[in-house]
């Protein structure tokens, strides 16, 4: 069954993953590889799927993915997002299907459950969300955060029934590590350039904002304020959460989430003594 959708793949040296993840969208019949120039086979697999190859040198997420969505010539109104370590569930290719074939549903991008899988298990508590928006109208679209960007749509939100299943640790622990120091570097720098420049940030939109982006976006920026924020994040995953649910995958997640908060931590606090001792 062929599906007319594009499909958008962002991938920096994802030989390890891309085949599977091609695999599960054959119902595509244009497929774009949005690669940073990777140095493995990455580009010759997607080549022999039939992939469409499109190279630019990465600087930041949403500036990345905001010159993807302006320049890559997609050959249908809707495109599908999609990361090499993630597959789309068979029951999302039903419910895909019938978003797009439906005039009556007049909405520009959908929310989609993604199900993040560790230790072998769905990691189905200490997730921090589990929607996310990955079918739209490009035109519609546009991303802000040099990390972690948070989506922002120029109109209506409807939700998909299904699954997209994601793999964060097929590389290895290791991996997940080394691409979160990096992660940890952009939040670092996102949350000192707001603190320069008194990025506008509204409490009751944390908590009100009736867009579920815009909610999102107030939530990040309240939490980047909260004193002993490692703590509170393993607290919110393993607890509120009910982390604890997933048993030792569970436990784990919560941990090393909330390592990666201390590091983002330390590193601002490294960019303000800098600016300091500049």
């Amino acid at each position: 069954m062929q599906i007319p959708i594009s499909i958008l793949i962002l991938t920096k040296n994802e030989e390890r993953d891309l085949p599977g993840c091609l695999e599960s969208i054959r119902w595509s019949d244009d497929i774009h590889l949005y690669d940073s120039y990777s140095e493995d086979s990455t580009v010759g697999i997607a080549q022999k799927f039939g992939a469409k190859i499109t190279q630019r040198s990465f600087d930041n997420w949403s500036a990345h993915q905001n010159w993807g969505l302006a320049n890559i010539p997609f050959k249908y109104e809707w495109v599908f997002y999609i990361d090499a370590d993630e597959r789309v569930h068979a029951s999302l290719i039903e419910s895909i299907g019938q978003a797009i074939n439906n005039p009556s549903q007049a909405f520009d991008a959908y929310r989609i459950q993604r199900r993040d899988f560790f230790m072998g298990a769905w990691l189905k508590h200490v997730q921090t969300t589990p929607y996310y928006i990955r079918l739209f109208r490009p035109q519609k679209i546009r991303y802000e955060r040099l990390v972690n960007p948070v989506t922002i749509v120029d109109g209506s939100i409807g939700q998909l029934t299904g699954y997209l299943d994601h793999f964060p640790f097929s590389k290895g622990v290791g991996h997940w590590l080394d691409r979160h120091n990096s992660y940890s570097t952009f939040e670092a720098q996102q949350i000192y350039d707001n603190q320069i420049n008194n990025e506008t940030f509204n409490i009751l939109k944390a908590f009100t904002a009736k867009n579920f982006q815009s909610r999102r976006y107030h939530q990040k920026e309240l939490f980047y304020r909260l004193p002993a924020r490692p703590l509170i994040k393993f607290f919110i995953l393993y607890f509120l959460k009910r982390g604890f649910l997933d048993g030792k995958p569970g436990f784990t997640y919560a941990v090393l989430q909330s390592i990666y908060e201390y590091t983002i931590i330390l590193k601002v606090d490294e960019l303000k003594n800098r600016e300091l001792h500049a």
